[in-house]
């Protein structure tokens, strides 16, 4: 395709090509520079521009009657960040899906020496943004048919006419459907869903790494990689409440680790790494054997004492999740589909409390998730249309709100946000928290 750029490459040529014209031509621009300078130029400050993002924070206010409150003008709402009063610049109200700007805040500035044209309001009327994430590499084979009938509720249920909504899978899927009001790519979507989580067995037979499991990290490093990327693309969406509907059976780092380790009676010795542990310290006692000194038990506990730290590096990673979500001002909601988990199936042939261990651990993972971000975490039950009619009520009707920040400390990265009604008998939900993207390192 033809193209007036100029790549980084042609650049390149053109430098190694006409050096001295390079050269000429810029000590041309500094002497005109000099001569058109005042004499008095050298004392003049230099001008340092700043600019401050909005922040905006979706708010629900409801009455003693569990009814939203949808009258409250900008001037009854109070804004404080770290304790220090805000002052609102935008109030947008959306009741029904339907937006209505009470007040919008100034446009930015433009860039000095640019004459822009006004913006135009647009035609979009959608008050609803949905991502639905289907975590594949965390959904059981055999749960495939109950993924696909919880995509069929999120249509029927969920996504109403006006709404726009993507969707994107982790792994063997391969969903990546951009935002449309078309609810038929849904159809689409659930065809191609197919879970491809590890079986027990596999986890606890698999290879292993200093950390744990190495499959186990890599398979949650995809999906926590692939939610950051589309947190990212909606923290460019303003004045609108993002919701990010994560489909999955949730997160353990060191799942089934006495089994892995040959520690399990369950196994009677068949599987996990340290099958012939036991072998291995009569071994290590023997006088006789020239390893008793060292003893391979410990050995193998060296090599596992990264392990101890997985509970801290799920923490840690989640948490970087619930930062950017609340940053891009998205609240997650996720949703569990195996509903209420009993006890392993036969062919999983795997301990019944380290089962349950494991089934507590993934919950918990997605119970960080949305609490963290003022989301509902749709697990251990099996009534999805209710949950999902929750959902629709809590996307519906809401108050967008935005204010420049004049936070006291600009370097403090977490903030604390408190929004308060002047207005009596009301109960106001609101984000608490939100952090300043790190600077990335050069």
């Amino acid at each position: 395709m033809a193209s007036g750029k100029v790549t980084p490459v042609s650049m390149n040529r053109r430098k190694a090509r006409w050096p001295i014209t390079a050269v000429v031509l810029l000590a041309g621009a500094v002497l005109a520079a000099q001569t058109a300078a005042p004499a008095g130029s050298s004392t003049q400050k230099p001008t340092f521009r700043t600019s401050i993002d909005l922040v905006t924070n979706d708010v629900i206010v409801r009455d003693a009657r569990g009814q939203f409150v949808a009258d409250l003008a900008k001037e009854e709402f109070e804004v404080y960040e770290d304790g220090v009063l805000q002052s609102v610049a935008s109030l947008v109200v959306v009741v029904g899906g339907r937006v209505n700007n009470v007040a919008l805040p100034p446009p930015p500035l433009p860039p000095e020496g640019i004459i822009l044209p006004p913006q135009r309001p647009t035609n979009d009327a959608s008050g609803r943004i949905f991502i639905l994430f289907v975590d594949d590499l965390h959904l059981d084979f055999k749960n495939t048919a109950r993924v696909r009938d919880l995509l069929k509720k999120i249509k029927a249920n969920l996504i109403h006419p006006g709404d726009m909504f993507g969707i994107v899978s982790s792994g063997p899927s391969s969903i990546a459907i951009d935002l449309t009001y078309d609810t038929k790519r849904i159809d689409e979507a659930l065809k191609k869903v197919m879970g491809g989580a590890l079986k027990p067995t596999d986890v606890i037979q698999g290879p292993e790494g200093q950390d744990g499991p190495s499959e186990v990290r890599y398979r949650a490093h995809v999906a926590f990689s692939t939610v950051a990327d589309l947190l990212d693309n909606l923290s460019k969406v303003h004045n609108r409440r993002k919701a990010l509907i994560y489909v999955s059976n949730g997160y353990d780092f060191n799942p089934f680790a006495k089994s892995r380790n040959g520690e399990q009676e369950f196994f009677e010795n068949k599987f996990g790494t340290g099958s012939n542990s036991s072998g291995s310290a009569n071994a290590a006692q023997d006088p006789n054997n020239p390893d008793a000194s060292t003893g391979t038990s410990a050995n193998t506990s060296m090599d596992r004492s990264g392990q101890k730290f997985a509970n801290a590096d799920l923490v840690r990673e989640l948490a970087e999740l619930t930062r950017a979500a609340n940053r891009a001002n998205a609240t997650i909601y996720t949703i569990d589909p195996r509903g209420l988990v009993g006890m392993p199936d036969l062919d999983d042939n795997v301990d019944p409390i380290e089962f349950q261990e494991y089934i507590s651990n993934s919950i918990n993972s997605l119970r960080v998730l949305a609490e963290q971000t003022g989301g509902v975490a749709v697990v251990n039950q099996n009534d999805f249309d209710k949950a999902l009619k929750r959902i629709d009520a809590e996307t519906s009707d809401y108050y967008m709100i935005g204010y420049y920040s004049t936070n006291p400390d600009p370097l403090k990265r977490n903030r604390q946000i408190e929004v308060k009604i002047k207005r009596k008998d009301v109960d106001v939900w609101s984000r608490k928290s939100y952090s300043l993207r790190s600077t990335p390192r050069k």
